[in-house]
């Protein structure tokens, strides 16, 4: 049974990673077309990740070992966490808003780590998306409010026996998506990895560090479509994997066009457009208390 188990994890890890990286590229490959360019292939993320995979693993002379190797491992491992918490488990909203926050501190850990200054001004960067994103959780307050549950397998439930969220807690799910959005490459909410500071957090990492910290994002990626088709659409679509995946790239499509159609923003513009569809969620759970 443990075997069993084990080997289920490694398989949906695999198949988690292998999709993210697709969707990924294929993110990249509709923006270059929206764009008026031929763009690269839509393998051309993973193979980023095996390129890097190869290289030889630098280590600036400004580096703050061995946090600088710490944060790239533990940007993989905060996803797979919540790949297994939120897909395998259906366990509970609440522990994957603490591995969400964890991943920022990683994220600004990571820029201050290397001692670069584009990394610093990516790690601090990622203080302020913080400061915009996570109270963009309080869509799990509503949420518990309408199925009376963190718990993702109760909200599955709940959806099969009253319906999508979707139609219920269209702000709420609004929210979401805008998180989804802001995880994007090339969003118009990326602050901490905007081009004006090269790469961001992640300007010195480099062969295999930078190799791990792809394949997080890989995962991330497919982590956070499937939490939101799960929270608003529910098991009508997550129950059929075929579905799932469609419904992915259905989302991933219409991300690529907000990305390609949409400049990035300011870093102050960014956190307040979100703090404020963030207000506007909180003002909506006080609605719902009151009433």
């Amino acid at each position: 049974m443990n075997f069993d188990a084990l080997l289920g994890s490694l398989s949906l890890s695999l198949y988690a990673f292998l999709v993210g990286s697709l969707l990924l590229g294929l993110h990249r490959k509709i923006m270059a077309r929206i764009q008026g360019r031929p763009g690269p292939p839509i393998i051309q993320y993973l193979l980023h990740i095996l390129k890097f995979y190869v290289k030889e693993i630098t280590f600036p002379i400004s580096a703050g070992n061995p946090l600088y190797v710490f944060v790239a491992l533990m940007s993989l491992m905060v996803w797979l966490g919540a790949l297994f918490i939120g897909i395998s488990l259906k366990s509970s909203l609440l522990i994957l808003i603490g591995l969400y926050v964890l991943q920022k501190i990683i994220e600004h850990g990571c820029g201050l780590s290397s001692g670069s200054p584009y990394g610093k001004v990516g790690g601090v960067r990622s203080v302020f998306s913080a400061a915009a994103e996570v109270p963009l959780f309080a869509v799990v307050g509503i949420i518990y409010l309408s199925t009376h549950s963190v718990i993702i397998e109760d909200i599955l439930a709940y959806e099969a026996a009253h319906g999508p969220l979707l139609f219920k807690l269209p702000l709420a799910a609004f929210a979401f998506f805008v998180l989804v959005l802001s995880k994007a490459p090339y969003s118009p909410f990326t602050i901490v990895k905007g081009k004006d500071i090269v790469s961001g957090y992640i300007t010195e990492h480099y062969g295999l560090l930078e190799s791990i910290i792809l394949m997080g994002e890989a995962v991330a990626w497919f982590v956070l479509l499937w939490l939101f088709l799960a929270l608003f659409i529910g098991p009508i679509v997550v129950s059929n994997p075929i579905i799932t995946l469609i419904a992915m790239t259905i989302m991933t499509v219409v991300i690529s066009f907000i990305c390609a159609l949409t400049p990035l923003l300011a870093p102050h513009h960014s956190v307040m457009l979100q703090i404020t569809i963030a207000a506007l969620v909180l003002i909506d759970v006080a609605y719902r208390l009151m009433t």
